[in-house]
């Protein structure tokens, strides 16, 4: 399993991001994916899923109305756009996949929101 997850960066307030996921050594299009972060000196959170036909997705109560996740099966990609950005919302964000109860993150893209 490898998740390589990019996008992020440095954003003013108010501004957006639109972070990508790419995804290998499995069979994408069967798996629910996720979106998570971490904030320094934070436990990493759940900020949204999506099912593996991209029906269905949740959200952080932090971050509805603001983020959406999305998938491309045909490019095994996971996508989060985020707008309307808060300084809390800077964290290093994490791509996750879950198999046979095994948990797998990517390494993360750093977001920032900063003025």
């Amino acid at each position: 399993v490898q998740l390589v997850e990019s996008g992020g960066g440095l954003v003013q307030p108010g501004g957006s991001l639109r972070l990508s996921c790419a995804a290998s050594g499995f069979t994408f299009n069967t798996y629910f994916m996720s979106w998570y972060r971490q904030a320094p000196g934070k436990e990493r959170e759940l900020v949204a899923g999506i099912t593996s036909g991209g029906s269905n997705t949740n959200y952080a109560n932090s971050v509805k109305g603001r983020f959406t996740i999305s998938r491309d099966n045909a490019k095994n990609t996971v996508y989060l756009q985020m707008n309307s950005l808060k300084p809390e919302d800077t964290a290093v964000y994490y791509c996750r996949m879950r198999r046979y109860s095994v948990d797998y993150f990517g390494k993360g893209t750093l977001v920032t929101v900063s003025s």
